[in-house]
Formats: structure tokens, C-alpha cells, sequence
């Protein structure tokens, strides 16, 4: 089984893609022009895409295409939440699949990227070829609540840090303090709920502990992105109805799908994978034994690549 990410690749091609109100798409494709085609959705929401998400992907066999969703990485404008809804983003990807004449794709989605690319799927099942999902996030109210507070069980230094980060009379409040400021226009007031908000999650993302991945996480204008639209997103629940994954899951039962997750996954707790693959006896669930939520952990990775290879037999 390969362990190793495919090589370092650059697009063929890349582009931008105006949406209504301001927001404009960046996106990209790389590997074969005529392969398979496969939609990777990244995290967050708000933390955009990397290079090192091409490569998930045998470059011979799969059409990759990346894109920023709104809000977060290239696209533009940057942090916005302007018009940003999990309705909007199914409505994104759909305008990118007509743009790229794409019939059909494989969608693969960790943490946020799973909610999306499960919403995505239930509302056009007949666009997509299969789902490759890992760090199942679903929205909600236990998860928002375990994310805010929850962890702090296991991290209590990273927590205490996060909770500090706000005045002591607004941290019952937690997620409506973190909004007040990192809504803020004034920077001195965003930067750095950002940056405490960002630094808590990478610290808890990682089984052992990733110095790295804090710090490049905590970069200013990164942390804005992910930490505001994060915030955005998590206040309302990721603009669905509650239960509404689940509930609607006999729309994608007939596609093929794998389920990743780590066991020690602090993030997006297995319990929430779990509902999924019970939910979805179908799809192959595979619970990674030493790997927290990273897709990057060795476990995770690998698991993942096994997966877009099994799926090059359905592509």
C-alpha cells in the first residue's frame, strides 16, 4: 500500500471565476487532462488550498482540480462572509463543474471539506462518481460546543490560552466573543483573536504535537481567513437544517464512498464518523489507531491514498 504522497506537481492550468456579489474563485487543475476527473474540497472553512493537496492524487491516472472557496485563499475578497452560506458554495462548485465541462467528478473532503462535499452530493448525486471523506464534521450543536470547549479536556493549556484571548466576563460566550472581534475592521482587534483562534485548533489537530503546522496556521492574514469564516460558518451551524446530512443520506447511498478518521481525532471526534458510516453501511469505514485529524499523519495519509486508488476502479 503506498504511504508517500504522489510527487510535487504544478497546475497545466489555472484560472479565476467571478461569482455574484464580489467574490471571485480561484481555481486550478493538474495531472492528465483526459484522466478522472476528482474535486478536492479543502478544510475550514477558510483555509484554502495548498500544493501538497495535488498530490493525494496519481497525476497519471486523475484530472485534479483544486479550488479556493470563498472567502479563503486566492480567492478573493479575502475573509469576506459576505454572502457566504454552505448554499452558495454547492451553487460554486456547480458553476466551476459547467466552466471546466465536467460531467461527472470524485469529490474528496476532510474536516469542513466533509460537511461540503456531503451537502454537494445530496443536492447533485448525479454529478458525482463518489465521495473519499476523512474527519467527519457535521455541524452540530455537540460539535460547535466540543470544538469551543470540549477540547479543553484533553488540551486545558491550549484551551486556557484560547479562552484568555477574551475578556473573563464574555467567556461563557465564547464563540459570540471570538465573532465581535474577529469581525472586526480594525486589525489590531481581528489579527489577534485570529491568530489565538488558529493556534488552538493546529495544536489540537495533531496527535503529537506540530510546531510547524501552529505556526504556519498563525500567520496573519491565513488565521483571518480561517478563523472568521470558521466562526461564521460554526455560529450558524453551516446554514443547515439540523440532523439535514444525515437525514438526507439514502440520496448518496448508491455512490461509492470511503470514511477516514483517527481515532484520536480532538477536532472532529469519531463518534460523528461513526453516525455517518452507521447511517451508511455501504461506504468503507476506516478508523486509523494512532492518527489524530490531520491528513497528513502518516495513518491518515495513507489511508487516503489507498482510497483515491481503490477509486480509480469506479473512475
Amino acid at each position: 500500500m503506498r504511504r508517500e504522497l504522489f510527487p510535487e506537481i504544478t497546475p497545466y492550468e489555472t484560472g479565476v471565476l467571478p461569482l455574484d456579489g464580489e467574490h471571485v474563485m480561484y481555481w486550478e487543475q493538474s495531472g492528465n487532462p483526459t484522466g478522472a476527473p476528482v474535486l478536492f474540497l479543502h478544510g475550514g472553512p477558510g483555509a484554502g488550498t495548498t500544493p501538497t493537496h495535488r498530490r493525494f492524487f496519481d497525476p497519471v491516472r486523475y484530472r485534479i482540480v483544486l479550488f479556493d472557496q470563498r472567502g479563503a485563499g486566492k480567492s478573493t475578497p479575502s475573509a469576506s462572509i459576505e454572502d457566504n452560506t454552505t448554499q452558495h458554495l454547492i451553487s460554486d462548485i456547480e458553476r466551476l463543474r459547467e466552466a471546466l465541462a465536467i460531467e461527472q467528478w470524485l469529490i474528496f473532503g476532510g474536516s469542513w471539506g466533509s460537511t461540503l462535499g456531503l451537502a454537494y452530493a445530496q443536492a447533485h448525486s448525479e454529478r458525482c462518481r463518489g465521495l473519499i471523506m476523512r474527519g467527519i464534521f457535521l455541524c452540530g450543536d455537540e460539535e460547535v460546543d466540543w470544538f469551543m470547549r470540549g477540547m479543553g479536556r484533553f488540551f486545558p493549556e491550549a484551551w486556557r490560552k484560547f479562552a484568555e484571548a477574551v475578556p473573563e466576563a464574555e467567556r461563557d460566550e465564547l464563540l459570540t466573543a471570538y465573532r465581535r472581534r474577529l469581525d472586526s475592521t480594525d486589525p489590531d482587534v481581528s489579527v489577534p483573536a485570529a491568530r489565538a483562534w488558529a493556534s488552538y485548533e493546529a495544536t489540537c489537530s495533531t496527535l503529537r504535537p506540530n510546531g510547524h503546522a501552529v505556526v504556519a496556521m498563525s500567520e496573519p492574514a491565513s488565521a483571518l481567513a480561517l478563523a472568521r469564516l470558521e466562526a461564521h460558518y460554526l455560529a450558524h451551524r453551516a446554514f443547515l437544517q439540523d440532523g439535514a446530512l444525515l437525514a438526507n443520506i439514502d440520496a448518496i447511498r448508491h455512490l461509492p464512498a470511503v470514511i477516514v478518521q483517527g481515532r484520536y481525532d480532538m477536532v472532529c471526534p469519531p463518534t460523528t464518523a461513526d453516525r455517518l458510516a452507521t447511517a451508511w453501511p455501504e461506504a468503507r469505514f476506516e478508523i486509523i489507531a494512532d492518527a489524530g485529524h490531520s491528513a497528513l499523519e502518516p495513518g491518515i495519509r495513507a489511508a487516503l491514498l489507498k482510497a483515491t486508488e481503490m477509486m480509480k476502479q469506479t473512475s
